[in-house]
């Protein structure tokens, strides 16, 4: 099966999570799986960091940290992903070696060529709907995808992306679709039974 889910965390991790997480990667059709936690004090971001590495080592799943690049080695993450203002490309490639770095780019052509020439991993384009877990992101253009497609890089696209509208965005040059809301906060379906929805 086709790996083609970039999955992120919900905003708050309960003790559910962990067998949750293990069911829906289970499906196989999982490449990434982002720890995206807010404000919370390291050492409860190292421990819940560890038992998500367990789930995506045994599924064969690259763990990404949001934010935290510094302790991308202590938590034996595959890499980082960062925002605009979470600190200078450069740096943080530096920083990682040999590690996945990931940028969001928003809907800018211009933060994307500045991402290439860091020589980044994969680009975030987004947000392209109206986002539960961002509801005040930035939007961007479809006509992005189109734009950008001769850079040597994976897209990531992202931004309430459901069952019903990725297939256009895969079409139009995007190769991984970031979800987090319809699977861990979808009031019809379990986590497992949702992420089944994209193949």
């Amino acid at each position: 099966m086709k790996k083609l889910v970039y999955l992120i965390s919900p905003n708050e991790i309960n003790k559910n999570f962990y067998k949750d997480l293990d069911r829906v990667l289970a499906y196989g059709n999982v490449k990434f799986f982002q720890l995206r936690l807010k404000k919370i004090k390291t050492r409860r971001l190292l421990f819940i960091a560890k038992k998500i590495r367990k789930i995506t080592l045994k599924h064969k799943v690259k763990f990404i940290i949001n934010d935290y690049y510094n302790l991308v080695s202590k938590m034996k993450a595959d890499g980082c992903h960062i925002g605009q203002l979470d600190g200078s490309i450069k740096i943080v490639k530096k920083k990682l070696k040999k590690k996945i770095l990931g940028v969001t780019c928003h809907g800018s052509i211009t933060l994307a060529r500045e991402a290439v020439r860091c020589n980044v991993n994969y680009l975030a384009f987004g947000s392209f709907f109206k986002s539960k877990l961002k509801p005040k992101a930035k939007k961007a253009n479809v006509r992005i995808l189109k734009q950008i497609r001769r850079v040597e890089k994976p897209i990531v696209v992202i931004g309430g992306i459901n069952n019903l509208n990725y297939k256009k965005l895969i079409k139009l040059g995007a190769k991984y679709i970031a979800i987090s809301s319809f699977i861990w906060d979808n009031p019809k379906l379990k986590p497992e039974i949702a992420i089944r929805k994209f193949k």
